[in-house]
C-alpha cells in the first residue's frame, strides 16, 4: 500500500509537470514539439504492447510503418522519426526470441540460409572498407540490406492457421484500400493534400514531383499518398496489388463467402496505379495481373472441382476493375486525361515519343556500364555509399554526400561491394526462388496456392526485374519489410495446409450419361 501511494504521488507530480510544459508550448505556439512528444508517447505505447504480446504489437508496428512518412513530412523529417520503426521492429525481434525460448512460438530454419550467409558476410566485411568515407555509411547500408531479414522468422511464427492468415490479409487489405484512396485524392486535389505548406528540403524533390506529356504538353502531378516519395508509393501499389489478387483467390477457395471488399480494394489499387503517373507501376501491374491469372488457373484445385471459383474471381476482378476505371474517367476526366495521354505517348510503339525500349534496356545498361567508371569498382567503396539515405549520414557526420550512385541495381552492388557482389546476389536470390517454388508446387491443387504463387511472383519481381531497374526497390523499407515477412509466411503455408481439413469434393450437377460396358 505504501508503494502504491508513492507511485500515485509520483504520477500526479509528473502529470502536473507535463501539463505545465504542454501549456507553455501551446502558449508559445510551438506545436511541432507537442507533435513530437505525442509521437514519442505513441511509440512508447507500441513498444510496451510489443513486449507484452508480440503478435498484437506486430500489427501496431505495421500500422506505424505505413504512416511514419506522413509524420516525417509534417514534423520536418527528423532523424528520430526516421529510425523509429527500426527501434520498434527490434523490439519485435526480441519479443519473438523470448517467445521461442519459452516454447510459445516455433523457430524456422530457411533452406537457403547458407547462400544468404555468403552475401551477409560480404556486407559485414564491406562495413569496414577503407574506401568508405565513414563507417556510418557501412552501418546504414547494413541496415538497408539485412536489418529486416529476421521478419522472415516473424512471418513464419505469426501464421499458425487459416484464421491467422485471414487476419493478416484483411489488415493489409484495409491499409492498402485506405492508402490507395488517399493517393487518388492527392492526384486529383494536388500536392496541397497530405503535404505541409513547406516540405523539408531533402523531401521536396521527392514529394512534389510533376510531369508533362512529351507531345501534347499536358501537366499533371505525381501523388505520394502517405509516403514521402512517389517511388515508395508506386512500389507499395505493386506489392499490394499482387497480394490482393492472391488473397482474392485464397478467400474464394477457402470459403463460399463473397468477399466483395477484396475486389473493391483491387479496383482502388488499379485506379491508384493509373493516377500515379508511373509507367513502371502501370506495366508491372498489367504484367502481374496476367501472370497471376494464368498461374492461378494452372494451380487451381481442378480435382476438387473448385477451379470454377477462380474463373469467377478473374471475371469479377475484370468487371470491377473496368467499372472502377470507367467511374474515375467519368467523374474526373480532366485529371485522368493527361495521365492516360502520358502512357499512350511514351508506351505505344507507334508514338514518336516511345520510350519503353530506352527505359527497359538502353538506360539501365548505360548505368550498369557507368558503374565501371566509378572508382574502386573491383573491391567496392563500402556498403551504403550508394544507397538510400546517404543524405542523413552526411548530415550526421557533417560531411559531403558521396556521388557514386547509378540507376541500375547490379551497378550499385558493384559500386558498393565490388565485382563479386552481383554474383553473390544472384546466388542467394536464385536459391531463395528455387526453394520457394518447391513450396508453391507442394501447394498446387489447394486453396493456399493463389496466395503462395502471388508471394513467389512478388519475390521474383523484386529480386530480379525491379532490382535490375534500381536497387532502391529492394532497399526501400516498405518493400523490404513485406518481402521478408511474406517469405516467412510462404514457408509456413504447408503447415497451415496440414492443419486444415481437406475440402469436400463438389459433385457434378448432372451425372454424365454412360454408354457401352461398365466395369
Amino acid at each position: 500500500m505504501r508503494n502504491q501511494a508513492l507511485i500515485t504521488v509520483m504520477l500526479f507530480g509528473i502529470s502536473i509537470w507535463l501539463a505545465y510544459e504542454v501549456g507553455g508550448r501551446i502558449a508559445g505556439e510551438d506545436l511541432r514539439s507537442i507533435e513530437l512528444f505525442a509521437f514519442i508517447v505513441a511509440g512508447c505505447v507500441v513498444a510496451v504492447a510489443i513486449l507484452r504480446n508480440w503478435r498484437h504489437g506486430f500489427y501496431m508496428f505495421l500500422v506505424w510503418l505505413m504512416f511514419e512518412d506522413l509524420a516525417r513530412k509534417y514534423m520536418g523529417n527528423g532523424l528520430a522519426l526516421f529510425f523509429g520503426k527500426d527501434v520498434l521492429v527490434g523490439l519485435v525481434y526480441i519479443s519473438l526470441l523470448i517467445a521461442i525460448r519459452k516454447g510459445r512460438a516455433k523457430a524456422f530454419r530457411p533452406p537457403f540460409l547458407v547462400f544468404l550467409g555468403f552475401f551477409i558476410w560480404l556486407g559485414v566485411l564491406q562495413i569496414f572498407n577503407q574506401n568508405s568515407p565513414s563507417i556510418m555509411y557501412g552501418l546504414l547500408g547494413f541496415k538497408l540490406y539485412f536489418y529486416y531479414i529476421p521478419l522472415m522468422f516473424v512471418g513464419y511464427a505469426l501464421i499458425q492457421n487459416d484464421k491467422d492468415l485471414a487476419k493478416f490479409l484483411w489488415v493489409n487489405l484495409g491499409l492498402a484500400g485506405l492508402i490507395a484512396t488517399l493517393g487518388i485524392t492527392q492526384a486529383i486535389v494536388g500536392h496541397s493534400f497530405l503535404n505541409p505548406e513547406v516540405l523539408a528540403p531533402e523531401l521536396r524533390d521527392l514529394g512534389e514531383l510533376n510531369k508533362v506529356t512529351p507531345l501534347t504538353n499536358q501537366f499533371f502531378s505525381l501523388p505520394a499518398s502517405v509516403f514521402v516519395s512517389t517511388g515508395r508509393f508506386t512500389m507499395y501499389l505493386i506489392l499490394t496489388l499482387i497480394v490482393a489478387i492472391g488473397a482474392a483467390g485464397y478467400f474464394l477457395l477457402a470459403s463460399n463467402k463473397k468477399h466483395i471488399l477484396v475486389f473493391v480494394v483491387i479496383a482502388l489499387l488499379g485506379g491508384a496505379i493509373m493516377f500515379s503517373g508511373s509507367r513502371g507501376a502501370t506495366m508491372f501491374g498489367i504484367i502481374s495481373v496476367a501472370v497471376l491469372a494464368a498461374g492461378s488457373l494452372w494451380g487451381a484445385p481442378w480435382r476438387a472441382r473448385q477451379a470454377h471459383r477462380l474463373v469467377r474471381a478473374i471475371r469479377r476482378t475484370a468487371i470491377v476493375g473496368a467499372l472502377g476505371f470507367a467511374m474515375l474517367l467519368l467523374i474526373f476526366p480532366e485529371e485522368a486525361a493527361p495521365r492516360i495521354a502520358f502512357y499512350e505517348e511514351t508506351l505505344l510503339p507507334n508514338s514518336s515519343a516511345f520510350e519503353a525500349t530506352h527505359r527497359a534496356w538502353d538506360y539501365p545498361i548505360e548505368n550498369l556500364i557507368g558503374a565501371f567508371t566509378r572508382p574502386n569498382w573491383v573491391m567496392g567503396n563500402g556498403i551504403g555509399t550508394a544507397s538510400l539515405g546517404t543524405q542523413y549520414v552526411a548530415r550526421l557526420i557533417n560531411g559531403t554526400q558521396p556521388q557514386l550512385w547509378v540507376e541500375e541495381g547490379y551497378g550499385n552492388l558493384i559500386i558498393e561491394m565490388g565485382i563479386i557482389a552481383p554474383f553473390l546476389w544472384i546466388l542467394w536470390t536464385g536459391a531463395l526462388l528455387y526453394h520457394s517454388w518447391k513450396v508453391v508446387r507442394r501447394l498446387r491443387q489447394t486453396h493456399l496456392f493463389p496466395l503462395a504463387f502471388a508471394i513467389f511472383w512478388y519475390a521474383f519481381l523484386l529480386t530480379y526485374p525491379l532490382t535490375y531497374g534500381s536497387l532502391s526497390a529492394y532497399q526501400d523499407y516498405v518493400s523490404n519489410t513485406y518481402f521478408w515477412l511474406l517469405i516467412g509466411i510462404l514457408f509456413k503455408l504447408p503447415e497451415v495446409l496440414a492443419a486444415t481439413p481437406p475440402p469436400a469434393v463438389v459433385p457434378a450437377r448432372r451425372p454424365a450419361p454412360r454408354g457401352g460396358f461398365e466395369f
